[in-house]
Protein backbone atom coordinates (compact mmCIF):
# COMPACT_ATOMS: atom_id res chain seq x y z
CA UNK A 1 0.00 0.00 0.00
CA UNK A 2 2.60 2.59 1.27
CA UNK A 3 4.72 1.82 -2.21
CA UNK A 4 1.24 1.84 -4.47
CA UNK A 5 0.75 5.63 -2.52
CA UNK A 6 4.23 6.86 -3.03
CA UNK A 7 4.11 5.91 -6.95
CA UNK A 8 1.12 7.29 -7.43
CA UNK A 9 2.18 10.86 -5.66
CA UNK A 10 5.67 10.85 -7.91
CA UNK A 11 3.65 10.18 -10.95
CA UNK A 12 1.00 13.21 -9.76
CA UNK A 13 4.44 15.32 -9.53
CA UNK A 14 5.60 14.02 -12.72
CA UNK A 15 2.55 15.26 -14.78
CA UNK A 16 2.56 18.72 -12.94
CA UNK A 17 5.81 19.40 -13.95
CA UNK A 18 5.14 18.19 -17.58
CA UNK A 19 2.20 20.21 -17.64
CA UNK A 20 3.62 23.13 -16.34
CA UNK A 21 6.51 22.88 -19.24
CA UNK A 22 4.03 23.48 -21.54
CA UNK A 23 3.41 27.35 -21.76
CA UNK A 24 2.64 28.86 -25.24
CA UNK A 25 1.98 32.28 -23.55
CA UNK A 26 4.48 34.31 -21.31
CA UNK A 27 3.19 37.66 -19.74
CA UNK A 28 5.74 39.62 -17.92
CA UNK A 29 3.85 41.65 -14.87
CA UNK A 30 6.81 44.65 -15.82
CA UNK A 31 5.44 45.17 -19.29
CA UNK A 32 1.78 45.69 -17.51
CA UNK A 33 3.75 48.47 -15.38
CA UNK A 34 4.79 46.38 -11.92
CA UNK A 35 7.89 48.00 -10.55
CA UNK A 36 10.54 46.26 -8.49
CA UNK A 37 10.80 49.15 -5.59
CA UNK A 38 8.70 47.62 -3.40
CA UNK A 39 6.62 51.01 -3.06
CA UNK A 40 4.42 51.07 -6.12
CA UNK A 41 1.27 48.76 -6.01
CA UNK A 42 1.75 46.07 -8.16
CA UNK A 43 -2.11 44.85 -8.01
CA UNK A 44 -3.27 46.61 -10.79
CA UNK A 45 -0.60 45.31 -13.02
CA UNK A 46 -0.48 41.52 -11.79
CA UNK A 47 -4.26 41.82 -12.40
CA UNK A 48 -4.34 42.92 -15.94
CA UNK A 49 -1.53 40.13 -16.32
CA UNK A 50 -3.54 37.42 -15.13
CA UNK A 51 -7.08 38.62 -16.44
CA UNK A 52 -5.37 38.66 -20.21
CA UNK A 53 -2.90 35.33 -19.96
CA UNK A 54 -6.29 33.27 -18.56
CA UNK A 55 -8.43 35.08 -21.37
CA UNK A 56 -6.12 33.64 -24.24
CA UNK A 57 -6.07 30.34 -25.76
CA UNK A 58 -3.53 27.08 -24.58
CA UNK A 59 -1.31 27.74 -21.78
CA UNK A 60 -0.23 30.68 -20.10
CA UNK A 61 2.55 31.80 -17.89
CA UNK A 62 2.71 35.03 -15.90
CA UNK A 63 6.27 36.18 -14.78
CA UNK A 64 7.41 38.08 -12.16
CA UNK A 65 11.02 38.89 -12.32
CA UNK A 66 13.35 38.84 -9.43
CA UNK A 67 13.15 41.92 -7.28
CA UNK A 68 10.78 43.56 -4.21
CA UNK A 69 7.32 44.34 -5.11
CA UNK A 70 4.81 45.48 -3.02
CA UNK A 71 1.62 43.74 -3.88
CA UNK A 72 -2.12 44.70 -1.87
CA UNK A 73 -4.83 42.72 -1.52
CA UNK A 74 -5.71 40.94 -5.13
CA UNK A 75 -8.00 37.99 -6.81
CA UNK A 76 -6.63 35.91 -9.59
CA UNK A 77 -10.13 34.24 -10.56
CA UNK A 78 -10.70 31.75 -13.53
CA UNK A 79 -12.05 29.80 -14.58
CA UNK A 80 -9.25 30.06 -17.67
CA UNK A 81 -9.04 28.90 -21.22
CA UNK A 82 -6.06 26.93 -20.63
CA UNK A 83 -3.66 25.88 -17.80
CA UNK A 84 -2.02 28.95 -15.86
CA UNK A 85 1.47 29.36 -14.46
CA UNK A 86 2.28 31.89 -12.09
CA UNK A 87 6.12 32.21 -11.83
CA UNK A 88 7.25 34.05 -8.96
CA UNK A 89 11.02 34.75 -9.05
CA UNK A 90 11.14 37.90 -6.88
CA UNK A 91 9.60 38.58 -3.87
CA UNK A 92 5.84 39.90 -2.94
CA UNK A 93 5.42 42.07 0.15
CA UNK A 94 2.11 42.85 1.86
CA UNK A 95 1.27 45.58 3.28
CA UNK A 96 2.27 46.20 6.99
CA UNK A 97 -0.97 47.02 9.08
CA UNK A 98 -3.82 44.58 9.17
CA UNK A 99 -6.15 47.40 8.34
CA UNK A 100 -5.10 47.99 5.16
CA UNK A 101 -6.42 44.37 3.77
CA UNK A 102 -10.16 45.45 3.09
CA UNK A 103 -10.72 41.49 3.02
CA UNK A 104 -9.84 38.61 4.74
CA UNK A 105 -6.95 37.91 2.27
CA UNK A 106 -4.53 39.22 0.60
CA UNK A 107 -3.66 36.94 -2.18
CA UNK A 108 -6.87 34.71 -3.90
CA UNK A 109 -6.85 32.27 -6.65
CA UNK A 110 -10.34 31.19 -7.10
CA UNK A 111 -12.06 28.95 -9.76
CA UNK A 112 -8.38 27.92 -11.39
CA UNK A 113 -7.90 24.33 -13.40
CA UNK A 114 -4.57 23.15 -13.53
CA UNK A 115 -3.19 26.39 -11.84
CA UNK A 116 1.08 26.08 -11.36
CA UNK A 117 2.37 28.68 -9.00
CA UNK A 118 5.94 28.06 -8.59
CA UNK A 119 9.54 30.21 -9.22
CA UNK A 120 11.14 30.26 -6.31
CA UNK A 121 9.97 33.63 -4.99
CA UNK A 122 8.20 34.56 -1.25
CA UNK A 123 5.27 35.74 -0.32
CA UNK A 124 6.27 38.19 2.66
CA UNK A 125 3.10 38.95 4.78
CA UNK A 126 5.02 41.30 7.07
CA UNK A 127 2.48 39.93 9.99
CA UNK A 128 4.74 41.52 13.08
CA UNK A 129 2.31 44.41 13.54
CA UNK A 130 -0.52 41.74 12.92
CA UNK A 131 0.58 40.19 15.32
CA UNK A 132 0.90 42.10 18.78
CA UNK A 133 -3.17 42.61 17.85
CA UNK A 134 -4.05 39.79 17.50
CA UNK A 135 -5.78 38.08 20.49
CA UNK A 136 -8.46 36.30 18.37
CA UNK A 137 -7.85 32.78 20.32
CA UNK A 138 -9.13 34.29 23.94
CA UNK A 139 -11.84 36.37 21.72
CA UNK A 140 -13.31 34.53 19.11
CA UNK A 141 -15.51 37.47 17.81
CA UNK A 142 -12.61 39.69 16.99
CA UNK A 143 -11.81 40.99 13.53
CA UNK A 144 -10.15 38.19 11.59
CA UNK A 145 -6.24 38.92 10.42
CA UNK A 146 -5.94 38.22 6.96
CA UNK A 147 -4.58 34.94 5.03
CA UNK A 148 -2.06 35.14 2.57
CA UNK A 149 -2.70 32.63 0.58
CA UNK A 150 -6.05 31.34 -0.66
CA UNK A 151 -6.90 28.87 -2.94
CA UNK A 152 -10.43 28.67 -3.03
CA UNK A 153 -11.86 26.15 -5.37
CA UNK A 154 -8.96 25.03 -7.44
CA UNK A 155 -7.66 21.70 -9.13
CA UNK A 156 -5.33 19.27 -10.89
CA UNK A 157 -2.54 22.17 -9.25
CA UNK A 158 0.36 22.30 -8.07
CA UNK A 159 2.61 25.22 -5.89
CA UNK A 160 6.33 24.65 -5.49
CA UNK A 161 9.29 26.06 -4.98
CA UNK A 162 7.89 28.99 -3.54
CA UNK A 163 7.86 30.46 -0.03
CA UNK A 164 5.28 32.03 2.40
CA UNK A 165 7.32 34.62 5.08
CA UNK A 166 5.51 35.78 8.28
CA UNK A 167 1.85 35.69 6.81
CA UNK A 168 -0.55 38.27 9.51
CA UNK A 169 -2.86 34.70 9.82
CA UNK A 170 -3.00 31.74 7.95
CA UNK A 171 -0.46 31.31 5.14
CA UNK A 172 -2.74 29.16 3.14
CA UNK A 173 -5.83 28.34 3.29
CA UNK A 174 -7.52 25.65 0.72
CA UNK A 175 -11.13 25.48 0.36
CA UNK A 176 -13.07 23.52 -2.22
CA UNK A 177 -10.27 22.33 -4.12
CA UNK A 178 -9.10 19.33 -5.32
CA UNK A 179 -6.13 17.62 -6.32
CA UNK A 180 -3.83 20.37 -5.09
CA UNK A 181 0.22 19.22 -4.83
CA UNK A 182 2.66 21.43 -2.40
CA UNK A 183 5.89 20.40 -3.17
CA UNK A 184 9.10 21.96 -2.37
CA UNK A 185 6.92 24.78 -0.44
CA UNK A 186 8.73 26.85 2.50
CA UNK A 187 6.54 28.40 5.48
CA UNK A 188 8.66 30.61 8.04
CA UNK A 189 7.63 32.88 11.12
CA UNK A 190 9.36 33.59 14.36
CA UNK A 191 8.80 32.19 17.53
CA UNK A 192 6.46 35.28 18.61
CA UNK A 193 4.12 34.86 15.44
CA UNK A 194 0.27 34.37 16.14
CA UNK A 195 -2.70 32.89 14.39
CA UNK A 196 -0.19 31.92 11.58
CA UNK A 197 -0.80 28.35 10.20
CA UNK A 198 1.46 27.62 7.73
CA UNK A 199 -1.14 26.16 5.62
CA UNK A 200 -5.48 25.55 5.98
CA UNK A 201 -7.36 23.60 3.89
CA UNK A 202 -10.64 23.18 3.66
CA UNK A 203 -13.67 21.34 1.46
CA UNK A 204 -11.16 20.39 -0.77
CA UNK A 205 -9.52 17.42 -2.53
CA UNK A 206 -6.67 15.58 -3.57
CA UNK A 207 -4.34 18.01 -1.89
CA UNK A 208 -0.33 17.16 -1.86
CA UNK A 209 1.95 18.74 0.32
CA UNK A 210 5.58 17.45 -0.48
CA UNK A 211 8.92 17.92 0.51
CA UNK A 212 7.86 21.61 2.53
CA UNK A 213 9.86 23.57 4.59
CA UNK A 214 6.90 24.95 7.03
CA UNK A 215 8.71 27.41 10.38
CA UNK A 216 6.36 29.45 11.81
CA UNK A 217 5.92 30.93 15.29
CA UNK A 218 6.53 28.55 18.37
CA UNK A 219 3.60 28.54 20.95
CA UNK A 220 3.60 30.22 23.86
CA UNK A 221 0.89 30.65 26.59
CA UNK A 222 -0.68 33.43 24.22
CA UNK A 223 -0.06 31.82 21.07
CA UNK A 224 -2.76 29.84 19.69
CA UNK A 225 -4.29 28.43 15.99
CA UNK A 226 -0.84 28.73 14.53
CA UNK A 227 -1.27 25.80 12.47
CA UNK A 228 1.57 24.40 10.08
CA UNK A 229 -1.14 22.65 7.76
CA UNK A 230 -4.71 22.49 8.61
CA UNK A 231 -6.64 20.03 6.81
CA UNK A 232 -10.50 20.47 6.18
CA UNK A 233 -13.14 18.92 4.25
CA UNK A 234 -10.48 17.84 1.62
CA UNK A 235 -10.01 13.80 0.09
CA UNK A 236 -6.82 12.52 -0.87
CA UNK A 237 -4.29 14.76 0.82
CA UNK A 238 -0.85 13.80 0.88
CA UNK A 239 1.74 15.88 2.82
CA UNK A 240 5.40 14.35 2.32
CA UNK A 241 9.45 14.97 2.99
CA UNK A 242 7.75 17.92 4.47
CA UNK A 243 9.50 20.21 7.91
CA UNK A 244 6.93 21.95 9.90
CA UNK A 245 8.00 23.87 13.17
CA UNK A 246 5.58 25.83 14.24
CA UNK A 247 3.26 27.20 17.35
CA UNK A 248 0.75 24.99 17.15
CA UNK A 249 -0.36 21.88 15.72
CA UNK A 250 2.03 20.78 13.17
CA UNK A 251 -0.52 19.16 10.61
CA UNK A 252 -4.46 19.45 12.00
CA UNK A 253 -7.11 17.64 10.13
CA UNK A 254 -10.56 19.13 10.17
CA UNK A 255 -13.79 17.47 9.19
CA UNK A 256 -14.83 16.19 6.01
CA UNK A 257 -10.92 15.01 5.87
CA UNK A 258 -10.82 11.71 4.42
CA UNK A 259 -7.71 9.91 2.64
CA UNK A 260 -4.88 11.74 4.25
CA UNK A 261 -1.43 10.77 3.57
CA UNK A 262 1.27 11.93 5.57
CA UNK A 263 4.57 10.34 5.51
CA UNK A 264 8.09 11.34 6.47
CA UNK A 265 7.13 14.58 7.99
CA UNK A 266 9.22 16.73 10.58
CA UNK A 267 7.27 18.13 13.13
CA UNK A 268 8.84 20.76 15.56
CA UNK A 269 7.91 23.13 18.30
CA UNK A 270 4.48 23.09 18.66
CA UNK A 271 1.32 20.85 19.63
CA UNK A 272 2.54 17.41 16.88
CA UNK A 273 0.10 16.30 14.36
CA UNK A 274 -3.35 16.62 15.37
CA UNK A 275 -7.00 15.26 13.84
CA UNK A 276 -9.13 18.26 14.95
CA UNK A 277 -10.48 19.62 16.61
CA UNK A 278 -13.50 18.03 15.96
CA UNK A 279 -17.52 18.55 17.07
CA UNK A 280 -17.20 22.40 17.56
CA UNK A 281 -19.69 23.22 15.31
CA UNK A 282 -23.13 21.56 13.95
CA UNK A 283 -23.46 19.33 10.95
CA UNK A 284 -19.52 18.51 10.54
CA UNK A 285 -18.40 15.75 8.15
CA UNK A 286 -16.81 12.45 9.40
CA UNK A 287 -13.42 12.21 9.28
CA UNK A 288 -12.10 8.76 7.19
CA UNK A 289 -9.14 7.57 6.41
CA UNK A 290 -5.85 9.16 7.97
CA UNK A 291 -2.06 7.88 7.80
CA UNK A 292 0.67 9.37 9.64
CA UNK A 293 3.80 7.23 8.56
CA UNK A 294 7.64 7.46 9.50
CA UNK A 295 7.46 11.06 10.66
CA UNK A 296 9.53 12.30 13.52
CA UNK A 297 8.04 15.06 15.83
CA UNK A 298 10.19 16.57 18.49
CA UNK A 299 10.67 19.24 21.09
CA UNK A 300 6.66 19.46 20.92
CA UNK A 301 4.04 19.66 23.32
CA UNK A 302 1.95 16.42 21.69
CA UNK A 303 2.81 13.77 19.35
CA UNK A 304 -0.04 12.39 17.48
CA UNK A 305 -3.41 13.64 18.74
CA UNK A 306 -7.05 13.01 17.91
CA UNK A 307 -9.09 15.74 19.63
CA UNK A 308 -12.63 16.27 20.32
CA UNK A 309 -14.85 18.81 22.18
CA UNK A 310 -16.79 18.16 24.71
CA UNK A 311 -20.54 19.22 25.42
CA UNK A 312 -21.22 20.61 21.75
CA UNK A 313 -22.20 18.63 18.45
CA UNK A 314 -21.28 14.95 17.17
CA UNK A 315 -19.06 13.62 14.69
CA UNK A 316 -17.43 10.71 13.38
CA UNK A 317 -13.75 10.10 13.18
CA UNK A 318 -12.76 6.75 12.07
CA UNK A 319 -9.97 4.60 10.54
CA UNK A 320 -6.83 6.67 11.30
CA UNK A 321 -3.08 5.23 11.68
CA UNK A 322 -0.33 6.31 13.18
CA UNK A 323 3.24 4.12 12.78
CA UNK A 324 6.48 3.95 12.44
CA UNK A 325 7.17 7.44 14.22
CA UNK A 326 10.32 8.75 16.60
CA UNK A 327 9.11 11.20 19.16
CA UNK A 328 11.93 13.48 20.44
CA UNK A 329 11.47 15.20 24.08
CA UNK A 330 7.85 15.29 22.99
CA UNK A 331 5.45 15.74 26.30
CA UNK A 332 2.52 13.65 25.50
CA UNK A 333 3.64 11.52 22.50
CA UNK A 334 0.18 9.56 21.99
CA UNK A 335 -2.98 11.20 22.77
CA UNK A 336 -6.73 10.92 22.17
CA UNK A 337 -8.18 13.92 23.78
CA UNK A 338 -12.20 14.40 23.85
CA UNK A 339 -12.64 16.95 26.54
CA UNK A 340 -10.71 19.25 24.14
CA UNK A 341 -11.76 22.91 25.62
CA UNK A 342 -9.21 26.06 25.18
CA UNK A 343 -9.97 28.91 26.92
CA UNK A 344 -12.96 27.39 28.75
CA UNK A 345 -15.08 27.83 24.98
CA UNK A 346 -17.29 25.31 26.75
CA UNK A 347 -18.52 22.76 29.29
CA UNK A 348 -15.71 19.74 30.01
CA UNK A 349 -18.16 18.38 32.09
CA UNK A 350 -20.16 17.03 29.74
CA UNK A 351 -19.27 14.37 27.14
CA UNK A 352 -17.98 14.57 23.73
CA UNK A 353 -20.71 13.52 21.32
CA UNK A 354 -17.83 12.75 18.66
CA UNK A 355 -17.59 8.67 17.43
CA UNK A 356 -13.57 7.81 17.24
CA UNK A 357 -13.27 3.79 16.14
CA UNK A 358 -10.33 1.92 13.94
CA UNK A 359 -7.01 3.60 15.44
CA UNK A 360 -3.76 2.19 15.63
CA UNK A 361 -0.42 3.37 16.93
CA UNK A 362 2.31 1.08 15.69
CA UNK A 363 5.84 1.26 16.26
CA UNK A 364 6.06 4.19 18.07
CA UNK A 365 9.54 5.12 19.43
CA UNK A 366 11.80 8.10 21.68
CA UNK A 367 11.63 9.97 24.32
CA UNK A 368 8.95 11.65 26.52
CA UNK A 369 8.98 14.23 29.07
CA UNK A 370 5.92 13.77 31.21
CA UNK A 371 5.60 10.13 32.56
CA UNK A 372 2.43 9.79 30.87
CA UNK A 373 3.21 8.97 27.47
CA UNK A 374 0.01 7.11 26.72
CA UNK A 375 -3.40 8.99 27.33
CA UNK A 376 -6.57 7.51 25.50
CA UNK A 377 -9.28 9.94 27.22
CA UNK A 378 -12.53 8.73 25.66
CA UNK A 379 -15.69 10.05 25.67
CA UNK A 380 -18.10 8.38 28.58
CA UNK A 381 -21.43 8.59 25.99
CA UNK A 382 -19.47 7.27 22.69
CA UNK A 383 -16.54 5.23 24.12
CA UNK A 384 -13.80 5.02 21.25
CA UNK A 385 -13.63 1.49 19.64
CA UNK A 386 -11.58 -0.92 18.12
CA UNK A 387 -7.99 1.06 19.09
CA UNK A 388 -5.06 -0.66 18.46
CA UNK A 389 -1.17 -0.54 20.71
CA UNK A 390 1.25 -2.05 18.86
CA UNK A 391 5.27 -1.96 19.55
CA UNK A 392 5.22 0.82 21.28
CA UNK A 393 8.94 2.14 22.53
CA UNK A 394 9.20 5.03 24.73
CA UNK A 395 11.86 6.24 27.47
CA UNK A 396 10.96 8.72 30.03
CA UNK A 397 13.48 11.53 30.13
CA UNK A 398 12.62 13.10 33.66
CA UNK A 399 12.99 12.42 37.52
CA UNK A 400 9.07 11.69 38.16
CA UNK A 401 8.80 8.25 36.68
CA UNK A 402 7.73 5.50 36.41
CA UNK A 403 6.29 6.28 32.79
CA UNK A 404 2.99 4.54 32.11
CA UNK A 405 -0.46 4.94 30.60
CA UNK A 406 -3.67 6.17 31.75
CA UNK A 407 -6.93 5.51 29.69
CA UNK A 408 -10.60 6.02 30.19
CA UNK A 409 -13.82 4.73 28.40
CA UNK A 410 -11.15 2.50 25.80
CA UNK A 411 -9.94 -0.84 26.20
CA UNK A 412 -6.90 -0.80 23.30
CA UNK A 413 -5.95 -4.21 21.96
CA UNK A 414 -2.29 -4.55 22.41
CA UNK A 415 -0.17 -6.47 19.99
CA UNK A 416 3.50 -6.86 21.05
CA UNK A 417 5.95 -4.94 23.10
CA UNK A 418 4.12 -1.83 24.89
CA UNK A 419 6.97 0.38 26.81
CA UNK A 420 4.93 2.12 28.77
CA UNK A 421 2.89 -0.71 29.41
CA UNK A 422 -0.60 -0.52 27.84
CA UNK A 423 -3.93 -0.18 29.94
Amino acid sequence: MGLKIHVYVISLVLFFFDASGAQSNTFNVRKYGARADARSDTSKALWSAWKEACAAVGSSKIMIPKGTYLLGVVDLKGPCKGAMHLEVQGTFIAPISPNAHKKASWITFAYIDRLTLSGGGTFDGRGEIAWKQNNCGQKPKCKSLPISLRFDFVTNSIVRDVTSLDSKNFHVNVMGSENVTFHHFTVIAPGHSINTDGIHIGRSKRINIIDSDIITGHTTNNSINTDGIHIGRSKRINIIDSDIITGDDCISIGDGSQQIRITKVRCGQGHGISVGSLGKYEKEDPVVGVFVRNCTVYDTDNGVRIKTWPALHGGIASDMHFEDIIMKNVSNPILIDQVYCPWNQCNPKIPSKVKINNVSFKNIQGSSTTPIAIRLNCSSIVPCEKVELANINLKYIGADGPIKSLCANVKPRLIGQSIPPGC
